[in-house]
């Protein structure tokens, strides 16, 4: 069975209160429910952590290398400057997508830039809880052609 972990950055235990507008109205428990239900029919074993803090995100990326398969990682506001989580990110092994709710290439001109994206194997932005269902399924494709590639 494939295992992916779903790693979530700061403020985003604070979804269905914050910014509706930008984020959507469904709370992080509801989004992790959808991508539950997607992954159901998939056979795919899910493992869910959010952070605020940058060291958990860190210690999570290192000790997940060892335990799953792939990543989908939503680093929120570090992904515009944490080159700490980038490089942890550059170290894992594995198939990882960044996923944002938000287009942030429509927002703030700090937002726009990731320092996270470019170690990552794909981006999804702009889709609210249906980045993170496109992204596990990306991964699956991923982890596929690299199984067959072995």
């Amino acid at each position: 069975m494939l295992k992916i972990g779903i790693l979530n950055g700061p403020n985003l235990n604070t979804l269905g209160k914050r910014d509706q507008h930008i984020y959507g109205s469904l709370t992080l428990n509801e989004i992790n429910q959808k991508i539950c239900e997607f992954v159901e029919k998939e056979k795919i074993e899910l493992i869910f952590v959010q952070s605020n803090s940058e060291g958990e995100i860190i210690d999570t990326i290192q000790k997940w290398s060892s335990l799953i398969d792939g990543m989908v990682i939503n680093p929120a506001a570090y992904s515009h400057y944490s080159h700490a989580i980038a490089d942890a990110l550059r170290d894992f092994s594995k198939p990882v997508i960044e996923v944002h709710l938000s287009n942030i290439f429509s927002r703030d001109e700090f937002r726009q830039k990731s320092v996270t994206a470019p170690v990552c194997n794909g981006q999804i932005t702009g889709l609210g809880y249906y980045g993170y269902i496109l992204a596990i399924d990306g991964l699956n494709t991923l982890i596929g052609q690299t199984n067959k590639d072995q």
